[in-house]
Parts: C-alpha cells; structure tokens; sequence
C-alpha cells in the first residue's frame, strides 16, 4: 500500500487537531451548562426531596454517609466521588482488555489489521514527524521535564503539588513495566526506523504522557484564572497525549491494544494524583 503524500497527511492532521478542537469547545460548554441546569433540578425535584426525607429518617447514618459522598463544598464529597466512579471504570475496563488478551484471538487479529491498516500514513516525513513527537515521552525527556516541573513547583511555592506529580508518575511507571515483563507480549513487527526493545504490553510512552504532561496540565490549570484559558490549555494537553500515543502505533512499535492499556494506568494513577493534591490542598486551607 502506498503511502499518501506529506502535505496531505500534514493538512489532514492538522484539520483533525481544528476541528476535534472546535467539538470540544461546544461539547465542554453544552455540558457545563446542562450539568449546571441538571443539578439544579434535581435538587428541587420534590420526589427526591421526599427520598432524601425517609432515609434521613429512617437511616440518619446511610442518609449522612451519602450527604457527605455528594456534597460539593469539600473535595471529600462530590469530586471524589466522581474520581473514584472513574477509577473503578478504568479498573473494569482494564481487566476487560486484559481478559481479551489472554482468551480472544480477534483482539490480536485486530491489533495486526490496524498496523498493516496504517501503511498508508508511513510517508517517510511524516514519519519522521512523529518520530520527534514519541521523543517528548521517552525516558531521558519525560526524567528531565519531571525534574524542571518539580524545581518550578518549588520555587513558585506550590510544594504541595510534589507529592501528587511523584505518585502519578511513579505509580504509573510501576505498574507498566510490572505488566510488560509479566505479560512479556511481542512487539509488532518493525515496518519504519523505530524500534523497541522491551515487551510490548502496556505502553510505557502512552502511560509516561498522560501521567507526566496530564498533572503538569492540571498544575497549571488549577489556579489559572478563566474558564477559556483552562479548556485551551486541557485540549492541548490532551491533543500531545494523543499524538505521542498514536506515534509509537504510526511508526509500528506497539499495537492499538498496547496504547490503550497504557492510556487506563496513566489516567488511573493521574487520577490518584489529582486527589492525593486535592487532599492536601483541603487539609492546608483548614490548618
């Protein structure tokens, strides 16, 4: 299969970066505003009024267990909440995805389909492209990027931040390579100038973006004024997480499956970052 030219790829790429941009800005603003309008009426909705009446009665302990859980004064409440909802849906996800390495053929199969597949993007520019882009996550970058954000956080005051950044990227970085020696999964077959040498299952690149540029992003975002400035900068974050994930299947050295899993132990152990920085946000404003 021969490979499209570079100046469509290129235009191509930059289209989807455009308009996945302009989505997102429609879809953050529709769901801030129905989800503002959603929690309003559900407050007033009387029937639930009248739920929350009879378990308050009946079971005041259950009833307060489950203010708290709600509550959106405290971080201990709604927010955790949701974070831990979503944790839980990693987990599952996971061990879903883990299931259908073992036992199912077809997920092989489709990983093999989705490489020979992307033989028409391997233009040998744009590869070399997204060759620059999967040295933003290797380890020497992401070492060094940690180090510099760590020096920052320090020197700005914002020491409290260290912690949950050093879990994030620790505990992601653990478990990846945990999993890639115990599941020890072959890596594709070399089609470009890349290549790899550890196994192949989770992506250690995919895992290291999301965990080192995802909290940087949050760090930054947490205290920037504007709701503008906090969307550009969480969609371009999230746009170089992409791009670094999809380098390392453009240039053959892991399969979609591979990314994926990657991705889910990033965003669990970001998630743990986030909250372990949320707790110790609320603990220094009450001290």
């Amino acid at each position: 299969m021969t490979p499209l030219p570079f100046w469509q790829l290129l235009v191509a790429l930059i289209g989807l970066l455009i308009g996945m941009r302009m989505l997102s800005w429609w879809a953050w603003n529709a769901l801030s505003i129905s989800g503002v309008g959603l929690w309003s009426r559900a407050k007033r909705a009387s029937g639930l009024r009248k739920l929350a009446d009879a378990l308050a009665a009946r079971q005041p302990r259950l009833y307060a267990w489950l203010a708290r859980r709600f509550s959106i004064e405290s971080f201990t409440g709604l927010p955790l909440t949701l974070m831990l909802l979503f944790a839980a849906y990693l987990l599952v996800l996971g061990g879903g995805l883990l299931e259908d390495l073992f036992e199912d053929d077809e997920l092989t199969q489709l990983d093999q389909a989705i490489n020979v597949a992307l033989n028409v993007l391997r233009d040998p520019a744009f590869l070399n492209l997204f060759g620059w882009i999967t040295s933003l996550a290797n380890n020497e970058t992401l070492s060094a990027i940690t180090l510099v954000s760590i020096g920052f956080l320090w020197a700005h005051g914002r020491k409290i931040y260290i912690p949950g950044l050093l879990l994030s990227i620790l505990g992601s970085q653990a478990i990846t390579w945990l999993g890639k020696f115990a599941i020890a999964r072959d890596r594709p077959d070399f089609l470009t100038f890349a290549t790899a040498a550890s196994p192949s299952f989770p992506s250690a690149h995919a895992t290291g973006a999301i965990a080192v540029y995802g909290f940087i992003a949050y760090a930054i975002a947490r205290d920037l004024a504007g709701v503008r400035r906090r969307f550009e900068l969480a969609y371009w974050a999230a746009a170089l997480i992409g791009l670094i994930a999809f380098s390392r299947v453009i240039l053959s050295v892991h399969f979609a499956s591979d990314i994926a899993a990657g991705l889910m132990v990033g965003a669990f152990w970001l998630l743990a970052g986030f909250a372990l920085t949320e707790y110790l946000r609320e603990r220094t404003a009450e001290a």
